[in-house]
């Protein structure tokens, strides 16, 4: 492996007076946005909005800059001002060019949003996520059934949006009886803002929601099927057939649902290489459990984050069990084709914790893969990651 340059610490993105108001900010636009619609709130303001706001022009007059008066002011900064034009100390790896904290269609907190107000919350504290998933594991340990694990991972994954005929067939279904409860606490109510005309419609490429706009379109929440063009409508659920639906909290439609459409994605183009492919394995130990004919192993997960800064401090090794010979995490391509130099900033703001963890896209993945089955165990045949901007490999994106 390559060397990889100087890592960027926690400590030293906490020295910058603005690492904290961002965080601030995406708390304030979450909170905001969980009460209600962003355009449409009233007094009084809560008290996450009016601090941020407090702290936003404080930061302002320290440099000069002239503050937003209100906060509908503010949230208009958030969607329309990108991050780097706004007057705040940030360390060089703290945006990309033209991040936003609310999207400018739609109107709702953007996915970059959600991992700073991930990175502000106390790292005492397990997140929301983390809970669930934990909380899973446990109870298909304390019955002894991985499989069941297995089917909650893929249950969240294939179906984030539920009707009432879903919601009695995942209650009957044997394999999900150890979670069954937890299915009910996860699975939320849909709320009126995501119906048209009586009907409501999910997303033909990520399986979620869809948004309805004004002017008669949808949006979608995911950032990889807003950049593939407008979103395809999938199933139409109306209201007077199917009742109530049912859709995976936020949280856990970001951080487990998307990844998940790209870990679907490599299990799919690794086995029709013929390779066994364990999803999931040890419990959740890692994502895919990869062996090849000689018998080797790789370690795979996947991370779909929109800022590479945020996720290379969040790197940590790959956990040893079950053992592999080599570990890797994997983003989606077309994180990259957005943001060059993704893989660049990943490694320098890779903390000493991660042990060098290389970062490659699935499309890299999937190349090494072939390359190894030829025989190849050479640098395209393993799981290393250079210091370009767009390939961990040269021949990998061939």
């Amino acid at each position: 492996m390559s060397p990889s340059p100087p890592s960027s610490s926690l400590a030293d993105w906490s020295a910058h007076a603005g690492v904290p108001l961002l965080q601030t900010l995406a708390t304030a636009v979450l909170r905001l946005a969980d009460m209600t619609d962003l355009e449409a709130f009233t007094l009084p303001y809560p008290a996450e909005a009016q601090r941020a706001l407090d702290r936003t022009a404080l930061a302002c007059l320290l440099r000069g800059a002239h503050p937003p008066g209100s906060v509908p002011e503010l949230l208009a900064w958030c969607r329309t001002r990108p991050v780097e034009d706004w007057p705040l100390d940030l360390p060089q790896d703290a945006f990309g060019p033209d991040d936003l904290l609310i999207d400018p269609v739609s109107g709702k907190p953007t996915q970059l949003c959600h991992e700073w107000w991930t990175r502000a919350r106390d790292s005492a504290a397990e997140h929301y996520d983390r809970t669930v998933i934990s909380s899973a594991m446990r109870l298909c340990r304390e019955h002894e059934a991985p499989e069941s694990y297995t089917a909650f991972r893929r249950l969240l994954v294939e179906r984030p949006v539920l009707t009432g005929g879903d919601m009695f067939e995942v209650a009957t279904d044997l394999l999900l009886y150890p979670v069954r409860e937890l299915v009910e606490q996860i699975y939320q109510r849909v709320p009126d803002s995501f119906c048209r005309d009586g009907a409501y419609v999910t997303c033909a490429r990520c399986l979620t929601l869809l948004v309805p706009l004004t002017d008669g379109g949808w949006w979608c929440e995911r950032d990889r099927c807003r950049r593939q063009g407008q979103p395809p409508p999938g199933r139409t659920l109306r209201a007077d057939e199917t009742g109530a639906l049912w859709q995976l909290s936020r949280p856990l439609r970001q951080f487990v649902t998307g990844p998940g459409r790209a870990e679907a994605y490599l299990e799919r183009e690794l086995r029709a290489l013929r390779l066994p492919v364990e999803m999931w394995p040890g419990f959740d130990a890692y994502d895919l459990r990869i062996t090849f004919p000689d018998g080797w192993v790789w370690a795979v997960d996947v991370k779909d984050w929109a800022h590479p800064g945020l996720l290379g401090q969040a790197a940590t090794e790959v956990r040893q069990q079950p053992p592999y010979d080599e570990a890797c995490w994997v983003v989606p391509r077309y994180r990259v084709d957005a943001r060059p130099d993704y893989l660049r900033v990943y490694a320098r703001n890779r903390t000493p914790a991660a042990g060098g963890l290389p970062l490659l896209t699935d499309r890299q993945l999937v190349a090494a893969a072939h390359a190894r089955l030829r025989g190849d165990t050479g640098p395209t045949g393993r799981l290393t990651q250079a210091d370009g901007d767009t390939s961990a490999n040269g021949a990998f994106d061939a």
